[in-house]
């Protein structure tokens, strides 16, 4: 099967069959539990054609959590807004802050085109004081022990660290045919204290024919929004491990747990639905950097011809 229409096939379930439940969004879903989709990452790099996305947002993401960083400072710096809301959230519900209110800005900015542009001018005003005032970054740009610190720093009882991700990289080294090649985010010590709680729990990674392949387990997947970047996040997660491991990808397999299409998405999933896949992407790495070297401007992907973005409200 075309890699995409696992994905629309996905959207089509939960629409038809999926069930009504309250979030703790407060804005309502359609969801399911239990699904799953498997990539061919030999045939093409998942990276959706049905509306375009943003593949510069994935790779920052993606190498600011292989960095074990946990500030929004680096991706400010890569024009990546994808955490800044629940950073902001942090800042307006603060004692520190002093500008108008900010109670429920998620949803109001989109029906008071006034209460819109004063948030655009708090928000511009956080996003400016994280980038130029080392005292309020680190006050207010981080999450938390969110996924970059449970990858590379997971904190032991004795005061140490583990270094998931590289642990499990000579672990593929060593012995490829284990059954222990696992990576989780989900610290119950820590996730209070997380400005959100690991979506993407645990990825395993299984090697076979001189192929590697990761199957990734999701608490909880945002279908129009979330969902496409996390597909293309760990195929690119899948080519970096494998370059660093000397093997050829092999596949991506998703199991999602809560699979939730939001009630103020439900027309631009039916928009997208009415849309037809094209071949996806090829991935193309121009550097020989290690995966914790490797740069942004070193990854790239060919022939990606998207129809054009459908816009959607993220709920906070």
């Amino acid at each position: 099967m075309h890699n995409e229409q696992q994905y629309l096939d996905l959207l089509k379930y939960v629409l038809e069959q999926g069930h009504k439940k309250s979030d703790r969004t407060g804005t309502g879903t359609i969801s399911t539990f239990g699904y799953q989709m498997r990539f061919d990452l030999q045939e093409s790099f998942p990276l959706l054609t049905t509306k375009k996305i943003p593949f510069g947002l994935i790779k920052s993401e993606l190498l600011w959590f292989l960095h074990g960083d946990t500030n929004i400072k680096y991706l400010l710096e890569h024009n990546n807004h994808i955490w800044d809301e629940w950073a902001f959230k942090n800042y307006v519900e603060s004692s520190d802050y002093t500008g108008p209110d900010m109670t429920d800005f998620g949803r109001r900015s989109l029906i008071d085109d006034e209460f819109a542009q004063a948030y655009k001018i708090q928000k511009g005003k956080f996003d400016q004081a994280i980038l130029e005032d080392p005292t309020f970054s680190a006050k207010f740009g981080n999450l938390g022990d969110v996924y970059g610190a449970q990858w590379r720093h997971w904190q032991k009882r004795d005061g140490g660290i583990i270094d998931q991700i590289k642990n499990v990289i000579e672990q593929i080294k060593q012995t490829p045919d284990s059954r222990r090649l696992i990576v989780s985010a989900w610290n119950p010590e820590d996730v209070p204290t997380m400005a959100l709680p690991p979506c993407h729990t645990l990825f395993q990674f299984y090697v076979n024919d001189g192929k590697l392949s990761c199957q990734l387990y999701q608490r909880s997947g945002d279908l129009f929004l979330g969902v496409p970047f996390n597909i293309a996040s760990y195929a690119l997660l899948t080519h970096l491990i494998a370059r660093e491991t000397g093997l050829e990808v092999g596949e991506f397999i998703h199991t999602l747990g809560d699979a939730h299409i939001y009630s103020n998405h439900l027309d631009q999933v039916k928009e997208q639905l009415t849309r037809t896949p094209t071949m996806g992407p090829q991935l193309e790495i121009t550097s020989d950097k290690s995966i914790f070297e490797i740069e942004t401007t070193d990854i790239h992907v060919k022939n990606y011809n998207p129809q054009p973005a459908i816009k959607a409200p993220i709920a906070v």
